[in-house]
């Protein structure tokens, strides 16, 4: 007699009968009564060592970050960690770089430690068009939607790129500006980036504001290193600029350097606005004026929408939370 064994006989999932037999909260008391009657059916005891190594092996989350160097992923990482763990489960941390595939990873994680759920960070949509039926067990998109795929085990949480992305070229059109650049993630890895570009073009277009990609647009990876040199090529070609986006905080720090190595002054000369919230963007000097996704939040809901589907085999969910633009020091308004 087996965990899977008991499952079964009971008609509850795998997670929902560890947790009766670990003693562990988030279990309805009928569940409870059912998986108990079939344990002393059976005289099922739970062998310790078995325990934990199942709790360190084959029944923990798994989390695929795609890229080391987001800071927000950082961030969500650690909430999620602290989530998880406190929630009864082990983690299981994986990072992959932005150009690897994150289904054909979360195929090798499942054939290697069987996890019980998977945390997406970073993922490419197009990707998930690719071998995702092969995945089995529930899985969740972080900050990015999963919408138009259609997985019956494939849920998300995000906020709104396209309004977020039109939010923040809205905010610095009202200030007076009108030559503003873009820095975006690059389009083909990044579904954000691809939404968030959309929403800015919006914003251009409710304005009348003409909007020349060639000249006022650069791609970047959502590195400092990337948004440094993104900013130099859009003030080389167009440098009548007044005010950028970036499309992640990290992007705009770097963009920030390449400002004041132009020999410009940010806000006099250039209006610069992030998106993320990230920690270190409240600290800068001066202060950043972003777009503040509630990562806390994020971070909480993927957890419970996971583990309800592990637990409960509760259908998946498109979620979308809400964002806010944090005014710092970066922006000023111009005549």
């Amino acid at each position: 007699m087996t965990i899977k064994d008991i499952a079964r006989e009971s008609g509850y999932a795998i997670g929902t009968v560890s947790r009766v037999l670990n003693n562990q909260p988030g279990v309805s008391e009928e569940a409870r009564r059912s998986v108990m009657q079939v344990v002393e059916k059976y005289h099922f005891k739970l062998n310790n060592n078995a325990k934990l190594l199942k709790q360190q092996y084959n029944h923990g989350i798994a989390i695929i970050v795609k890229g080391t160097k987001n800071m927000l992923f950082a961030a969500l990482v650690e909430t999620l960690q602290k989530i998880i763990t406190e929630s009864g489960y082990a983690c299981l941390l994986y990072y992959i770089g932005e150009d690897e595939h994150e289904v054909e990873q979360a195929l090798q994680v499942c054939r290697d430690r069987q996890p019980m759920g998977i945390l997406f960070l970073g993922s490419n949509k197009e990707n998930f068009k690719d071998k995702f039926e092969l995945v089995d067990v529930p899985c969740v998109i972080v900050t990015n939607s999963a919408s138009g795929l259609e997985f019956p085990n494939l849920s998300s949480v995000s906020v709104d790129d396209v309004e977020a992305g039109r939010t923040a070229v809205d905010y610095l059109i009202s200030l007076g500006h009108e030559k503003i650049g873009i820095l975006g993630g690059e389009m083909k890895h990044s579904n954000p980036a691809k939404a968030r570009y959309e929403g800015c073009v919006q914003a251009f277009e409710e304005h009348h504001i003409k909007f020349n990609p060639r000249m006022q647009f650069a791609s970047s990876y959502f590195t400092m290193e990337g948004g440094y040199n993104a900013m130099c090529e859009l003030l080389q070609k167009t440098p009548e600029l007044t005010a950028v986006f970036a499309m992640s905080d990290v992007t705009a720090l770097g963009a920030i350097r390449a400002i004041k190595d132009a020999g410009l002054r940010i806000p006099e000369d250039v209006s610069v606005v992030g998106y993320d919230g990230v920690e270190i963007g409240r600290y800068i000097v001066p202060k950043l004026t972003t777009i503040q996704q509630p990562g806390g939040k994020i971070a909480e809901r993927c957890v419970k929408i996971l583990l309800q589907c592990i637990e409960n085999n509760s259908p998946s969910v498109i979620e979308q939370v809400d964002f806010s633009l944090v005014a710092g020091e970066s922006t000023r308004r111009i005549k």
